[in-house]
């Protein structure tokens, strides 16, 4: 890049504005030692140091940077539309006189530096992208309109497109960055929609729809921090490596509140681990399992089968089966959560008891002496028990008479009993699954909390003013359902590709997951068609996949053109997997430096590919267990979707096809994970949907 006349000038502002966040920050210091919060004073004057003393700490937390960029770039206005200049960056920073130096990128007016288009300059002469390195401007970049505007083509779709590039093309860390500084038309769009409502947004590999989900996150709480902030802004991810590796985006744009989860996180009290197998997985996420958790909450409702009979001094009392079918079917009426009706009939038993005296006896006092009872307690549990989620689900799934009275009106047989499992020694013992998870949720929606004399905050079902979820494409029914429960007003923004989805609920089309939120206003649906992160040839090859597994979506468009094409190296003993595998990720680790490398497998080779790696002296981690902590990492397949890594080997795509419920669009996937470099390393013949790429002979590995 050629000095621009104008670096000294714009370094000599960029250090101007680091001053004065300094300055901001030395003054909330102050500030916070002036408000420290102690024991003395009135209750209100606590009250109102606390929340000084939050909105400060909040404050200083916007303030720290850390490496990221403070300025983007800055944009001038025709004299028309007023002919001022802001400067763009992360935060918004004043001066001493509170006068702006920086402009956050969320504001009204800095919307022209990621939207103006030659043919909509949206007011501006000239917008202007700084190439920083912490403090330090590294270069100029200047895209100008009106009558000094060039003719840039195809190319004018992209702004900044030389710091875009050099973006796309830095090494990952294993973590998501923000992409503030060179957010593009379609991306900022979709940022800066309305509040209200469900926005849906589709993209293929590497268009950003993740990020542009957590940016939009971070400019909604910017724009309508009240009421967000109280009410909370929640983003489910599909597992918890996905987790980990978008953690530092939203702290990265000022916003740290934001509750990061996946669905088992929102169920309190039980342990998660591993899934059903793929048929168990799709029943327990069918919408037939509201009817059935229904039923089996209502079988817990019934008469006696005999008579209470307690003796209280010398005298017996009675509860007839009549009066307690009356009991369970006044409760029924009243109470909408089973747990609520419990006190209930607490005191319909106690007042029939009293009344069944010879005299008839205070209720209360009847209560207080006979509560403790084995028989009343006995006959409490039998009409009307108490009951956690987990213990409805343990008696339900550990007894085969339960679940037939469920579900006999609602499943086959054979279905039914997909869901018995062994009965263990005691609930707490229980490891549900993950797709457990809903059907907990939905029991504690039907439940509701347990009686108590104090409620407790933890009682409720948290709601939240917006919700972004993240790989929604492969949801279940039950799974959406828990979600929409969450949601407060019916504002989200779901993101995925209907090309990706590969779970037991793969769903065909939009139109279905849309069927399952909420619709108090009409939904809003867009699309993400340009590809920044994945190299034309790569994306070139998975086309070929896509034309199979989902030939009604079009590829995204790559900007990236160039590239090596993918390098294919065929196997033709099994034990010389192996040996490739780690031949091929030592070739990728020289290529991209200090990138990232991943092993993308199919479950079953995991261990082989790691053992392989060992064997050679590659410190590697396995993405199940360390993340992606390391330069190399061996991820199964099932669990890659949305990962983005320098380099990848592929292995065994017809192991793919073939143990992956979706398996065509699992290599789908599998081949669209590269920012740069792509190789495949194949047992025997490729699978045919790939056999006719152009690619080089098969060479020597290592």
């Amino acid at each position: 890049m050629a000095i621009h006349p104008d670096l000294a000038a714009e370094q000599a502002y960029i250090d101007r504005a680091y001053d004065c966040l300094e300055r901001a920050r030395t003054s909330a210091n102050k500030l916070k030692g002036m408000v420290e919060v102690g024991k003395g004073g009135t209750e209100q004057a606590r009250f109102e140091r606390e929340v000084i003393f939050d909105t400060v700490i909040h404050r200083l937390k916007e303030l720290h940077l850390g490496d990221a960029a403070l300025l983007f770039g800055r944009i001038d206005q025709e004299p028309e539309a007023g002919g001022d200049t802001f400067y763009i960056g992360r935060l918004a920073v004043s001066d001493d006189d509170q006068e702006p130096v920086v402009v956050d990128w969320r504001a009204p007016v800095a919307e022209p530096f990621y939207r103006a288009t030659g043919r909509v300059p949206m007011g501006l002469a000239r917008r202007r992208y700084f190439a920083t390195r912490g403090r330090q401007l590294l270069g100029i970049e200047d895209e100008l309109f009106g009558e000094h505007a060039l003719d840039l083509g195809e190319g004018a779709g992209l702004q900044g497109q030389g710091a875009l590039i050099r973006a796309l093309e830095t090494s990952r860390t294993g973590r998501m960055g923000d992409i503030v500084a060179t957010i593009q038309g379609e991306q900022d769009e979709i940022i800066r929609a309305p509040l209200p409502g469900v926005m849906v947004v589709q993209g293929g590999p590497g268009t950003g729809k993740t990020v542009v989900a957590l940016h939009r996150a971070a400019y909604l709480l910017y724009t309508h921090r009240f009421p967000l902030e109280d009410q909370g802004v929640l983003v489910v991810g599909p597992n918890r490596l996905f987790l980990a590796y978008i953690e530092q985006v939203l702290p990265s744009l000022g916003e740290a509140g934001v509750e990061l989860v996946v669905l088992a996180d929102l169920v309190d009290g039980v342990r998660v681990r591993g899934r059903d197998r793929e048929e168990v997985a799709r029943l327990k996420g069918d919408e037939v399992m509201v009817k059935v958790l229904a039923k089996a909450v209502r079988d817990r409702k019934r008469a006696l089968r005999r008579p209470l009979r307690v003796g209280l001094g010398l005298q017996t009392l009675t509860l007839s089966v009549e009066a307690s079918a009356d009991i369970v079917r006044d409760a029924r009426r009243r109470y909408r959560h089973h747990n609520a009706g419990r006190r209930y009939v607490e005191r319909e038993v106690a007042f029939h008891l009293a009344e069944s005296a010879r005299t008839p006896l205070d209720a209360e006092e009847v209560w207080r002496q006979v509560r403790r009872h084995p028989e009343v307690r006995a006959a409490l549990e039998e009409m009307w028990p108490v009951l956690t989620p987990a213990q409805l689900l343990h008696d339900l799934f550990g007894s085969k008479a339960l679940l037939h009275l469920a579900a006999g009106r609602h499943l086959a047989e054979a279905r039914i009993d997909l869901l018995h499992r062994a009965r263990s020694e005691s609930v707490d013992d229980v490891v549900w699954t993950h797709d457990d998870v809903p059907l907990l949720d939905e029991a504690r929606a039907l439940l509701g909390p347990k009686p108590r004399k104090a409620k407790r905050d933890d009682d409720e079902i948290r709601t939240y003013g917006h919700i972004v979820v993240d790989e929604a494409q492969d949801l279940s029914p039950m799974q959406l359902a828990m979600i929409s429960r969450r949601s407060l007003n019916g504002s989200l923004t779901v993101v995925g590709d209907i090309a990706q989805s590969t779970g037991a609920w793969a769903h065909a089309s939009w139109d279905e997951i849309l069927a399952l939120l909420p619709d108090r206003r009409p939904a809003r649906r867009e699309q993400l068609t340009v590809g920044y992160r994945i190299p034309g040839p790569n994306m070139d090859l998975a086309a070929r996949v896509l034309a199979r597994s989902a030939p009604e979506l079009r590829p995204p468009r790559s900007v990236r053109q160039d590239g090596r094409p993918p390098v294919f190296h065929r196997v033709e003993l099994g034990d010389q997997l192996g040996p490739a595998v780690a031949g091929a990720v030592r070739d990728e680790m020289a290529a991209v430096g200090s990138g990232n490398v991943a092993v993308i497998c199919p479950a079953s080779r995991v261990e082989e590919c790691s053992r392989a790696l060992t064997a050679v002296g590659v410190d590697h981690g396995v993405a199940i267990e360390q993340g992606l902590n390391h330069q190399v990492t061996v991820v199964p397949v099932g669990i890659v979707k949305g990962l983005e890594l320098d380099a990848t080997v592929v292995v065994d795509p017809a192991g793919i096809l073939d143990e992956e419920a979706q398996g065509m669009r699992a290599l789908y996937v599998a081949l669209t994970r590269a920012t740069k470099l792509l190789t495949v390393v194949h047992p025997g013949d490729l699978p045919d949907v790939i056999a006719g790429a152009d690619a080089p002979q098969a060479q020597p590995v290592g």
